[in-house]
């Protein structure tokens, strides 16, 4: 009697859908082409009867104000920054003050291309949840105008019976204030310099004149005091923006307490990330002192390089962004695991854009080295195999999902399986995609595609939130014992 082989294991699409919402807007400054434009522009707000620069305020508080938080205090902020253009001797009233602010101002629909790539990780608040469910935190890549991505979040239950319910929506998006953190230790930040090849004469003499622990204003004291200009010597110049990019690429967040989850957006506000902050996996971390805290790695993208680089938040309410250094800290698609292993910090990544690879350091925010873990086995992944989130850890081992990209630049998900003590050891492997895009999800903002940045385990499902071909979101499931069953 011929054997009949076993059903290929296909994960249970469950919803809903998340799609993109034009509503969506956040605030941002407006720059005309020249100061010389930004003069004139507030050269005749100025020359306006006072009447009627009320009147224009009115007009454009009543289009605008029920379409963001505290609207008055945006225009403000932005006139403030913009004063520098005032004719000398001016002395604006609160009004045209506020109408200037207006003119400076427009808003940015931070998801008018697509909504896609999530990750999510369980809320660290689970209070009030009926028995068995699980309150998640998803973050979703955001994409507007420009291709420009940021960071939005929404909330969620997985219930007992392993549905998604999420939070409605609500109004008004945000961007929280930033700080420049604490001081930088000269010592690590030498460090980071040499990792990043931003090492010469001109750096020994800035640095040597800053303290062991010195801020980013000493930092832009000391080099204005260097005379520097951009006819300066050609490496000086090199050298002194190399030295601002990687101070200025570390920072932090604050949201306002009385914020919602759902409300906040993290966009792009360094150099690094000029252009979008990509791809975030989230991962929660526990250190080994029993320390929680939310750990993300994402790619930051100025429009001409991209830079892994790391997310760090406990509550959601603030956050620090830091670079990664070292010689492994490449290309796209680092994943943190949930703790260390033996010790040390791992993390998967793609550094050459085909094969899924394995590194270990004892320092967070320092990479040296790096292992091919997996590379293209089948068909559906012949081109690049890359991973799609954290390692998930089970009894099993350290489950893992990947993307594999086949013919016709084809997206599947797929899954493998980890050694729980030594992770270099790959110990299952799907040999057939777990989810490919089906006739309803294969057009989009980047056609014939399924993507996911994270995963979770609720009891025995695994709940598996994904990107349509860079448009929507949804989600699946797939029992855990069926998956580790399939793996060959």
């Amino acid at each position: 009697m011929t054997a009949i082989p076993p059903t290929t294991l296909q994960a249970r699409r469950i919803g809903p859908t998340l799609l993109p919402d034009r509503s969506r807007v956040l605030t941002r400054p407006f720059r005309p082409s020249s100061d010389e434009i930004s003069r004139r522009i507030v050269a005749r707000v100025m020359a306006m009867p006072e009447e009627e620069a009320a009147a224009s305020l009115r007009r454009v508080l009543g289009g605008f104000a029920d379409r963001h938080r505290d609207v008055e205090v945006t225009f403000r902020h932005r006139f403030d920054q913009v004063s520098i253009h005032l004719p000398p001797g001016a002395e604006p009233s609160t009004l045209r003050q506020l109408l200037i602010g207006a003119y400076f101002t427009n808003e940015y629909a931070i998801e008018s291309a697509a909504l896609f790539n999530p990750s999510i990780v369980p809320h660290p608040d689970q209070s009030g949840l009926v028995p068995g469910s699980l309150r998640f935190i998803l973050s979703l890549r955001a994409t507007g105008e420009g291709h420009i991505s940021s960071i939005t979040f929404r909330t969620g239950v997985v219930t007992p019976d392993h549905r998604v319910v999420l939070a409605p929506n609500v109004p008004f998006v945000i961007e929280p204030d930033r700080t420049q953190g604490g001081a930088f230790a000269k010592g690590l930040f030498i460090h980071r310099l040499e990792e990043a090849g931003v090492r010469n004469e001109f750096c020994r003499r800035v640095l040597d004149r800053l303290h062991d622990d010195f801020t980013l204003r000493e930092l832009h004291q000391v080099l204005l005091a260097s005379g520097l200009t951009e006819t300066s010597d050609a490496t000086a110049v090199w050298a002194a923006r190399g030295i601002l990019l990687l101070a200025e690429s570390n920072f932090e967040v604050t949201f306002p307490a009385d914020s919602l989850l759902s409300q906040r957006v993290l966009f792009p506000s360094a150099p690094s990330q000029s252009n979008g902050i990509e791809d975030a996996r989230f991962v929660r971390f526990v250190e080994e002192d029993g320390r929680v805290v939310y750990l993300a790695t994402y790619t930051a993208y100025d429009g001409k390089v991209i830079l892994p680089q790391l997310l760090e938040t406990s509550d959601f309410l603030r956050f620090a962004f830091s670079t990664l250094n070292g010689p492994a800290v490449q290309n796209k698609g680092m994943a943190l695991f949930p703790r260390r292993v033996g010790g040390r910090y791992a993390m998967l990544s793609r550094q050459d854009d085909e094969n899924i690879l394995l590194m270990f350091s004892d320092n967070l925010r320092f990479w040296q080295s790096h292992q091919v873990l997996l590379s293209p086995d089948q068909p559906w992944e012949f081109i690049k195999l890359g991973n799609c989130g954290s390692p998930i850890e089970t009894a099993a081992g350290w489950l893992v999902l990947s993307h594999g990209v086949g013919a016709m630049r084809k997206y599947c998900l797929g899954a493998f399986l980890l050694d729980l003590e030594d992770p270099t050891r790959v110990v299952g492997r799907l040999r057939e995609p777990l989810l490919s895009p089906n006739e309803s999800e294969r057009d989009g903002y980047v056609p014939n595609v399924v993507y996911t940045c994270g995963a979770l385990l609720h009891g025995d499902q695994l709940i598996l939130p994904y990107a349509m071909s860079d448009s929507a979101v949804s989600f699946a499931s797939v029992p855990l014992d069926e998956l580790l069953a399939a793996m060959a």
